[in-house]
């Protein structure tokens, strides 16, 4: 029998920047009513996997067991909930030795979180969440049908999965931030409310992906030249004040966001190599949340080859067209 993990975060999509930008609140009544769908989609295959979802302090996924489709089977799995982002990593690691595939609603920090406690496991990423230039702004009866596609069998999962680059900053002191599209560096003294606010705090960072329509760095970087998230390398970017270069670029930092940046270096980084900044006293950050204080310290930022497998549900349903893999009766035996 196949095997569906489900991921919920109740905390994605409810930072601060729902007050100080244009980011629409995902609420608790929103991710269920997603993750409802996600088992509706699964019926798009005749015999749906078996699925279990991470409990929550929030009880959203005890509510979608309990209003689940007759013919799918749903349980919680057996753990205790903190409410903290290692709840996340500790599901996603027992999903890894067991399940045939994962679904995560969240943002790119908790599509992080799972890349972190999963290894090569299939999984597709949701778009609940506030930074959202990894998960997917798709129906969740979509990414349900994708993801049983997936787990069952019906296409071949090397075909339409990717891996999905990543980056990480590391300081002399031996401590570390690891980032799914990105880390930056800002020059606040303290981590705070973490979410990301002020663009003029950004001295710089590095990208596992970069394009115009990304939000956060990555879009700054896309404005000078362009990186696919399965690309080897990544790349390093400094800032400065706007007032004091005479190279700068437009890009969306935030939902609601947009403004000018001034970009005094960019570079492309390969797999092996590095960029190293000296810094007096600023937070290291990864995906848009401020994670780590350093003083007089140096860091480096180096792009991390081995990330998660991400499922593209364009290709999924592109291989199963192909392969009439949902008809039941083909033109050709008519």
């Amino acid at each position: 029998m196949s095997h569906l993990g489900i991921i919920v975060n109740p905390a994605a999509g409810r930072d601060i920047r729902r007050l100080t930008g244009g980011a629409t609140v995902v609420d608790n009544h929103a991710k269920r009513r997603v993750a409802e769908c996600v088992l509706a989609g699964l019926t798009v295959v005749s015999d749906p996997p078996e699925v279990t979802l991470m409990p929550d302090k929030s009880g959203i996924a005890a509510s979608v067991v309990e209003n689940a489709p007759e013919n799918v089977s749903v349980d919680l799995l057996d753990m205790s909930p903190t409410g903290r982002a290692a709840d996340t990593r500790r599901a996603a690691e027992r999903f890894q030795t067991h399940a045939d595939a994962l679904i995560v609603l969240g943002g790119d920090g908790t599509t992080r979180d799972v890349a972190l406690g999963c290894d090569d496991l299939p999984l597709l990423s949701v778009s609940t969440g506030t930074n959202n230039v990894v998960p997917s702004a798709i129906d969740g009866t979509v990414a349900g049908a994708a993801a049983a596609l997936v787990a069952t069998g019906a296409v071949d999962d090397e075909v339409v999965t990717y891996c999905h680059q990543m980056v990480e900053a590391r300081t002399e002191s031996d401590r570390s931030v690891t980032g799914l599209a990105a880390v930056e560096l800002s020059d606040r003294s303290f981590v705070g409310t973490r979410a990301l606010l002020d663009p003029d705090e950004l001295l710089g960072g590095i990208v596992s992906r970069a394009s115009l329509s990304a939000i956060g760095l990555s879009g700054v970087a896309g404005a000078f030249g362009s990186l696919a998230p399965d690309e080897p390398g990544s790349i390093g970017l400094r800032l400065a004040d706007v007032e004091t270069c005479d190279r700068t670029a437009r890009a969306i930092v935030a939902p609601g966001v947009a403004t000018e940046f001034a970009v005094t270096d960019f570079q492309r980084i390969s797999d092996g190599s590095s960029m190293t900044v000296e810094v007096d006293d600023a937070v290291i950050g990864a995906d848009g949340e401020r994670e780590l204080e350093v003083t007089n310290e140096t860091v480096e930022f180096y792009p991390v080859p081995d990330g998660p497998r991400l499922i593209s549900y364009e290709a999924v349903f592109d291989r199963a067209a192909g392969n009439e893999v949902l008809v039941s009766n083909s033109f050709e035996n008519r």
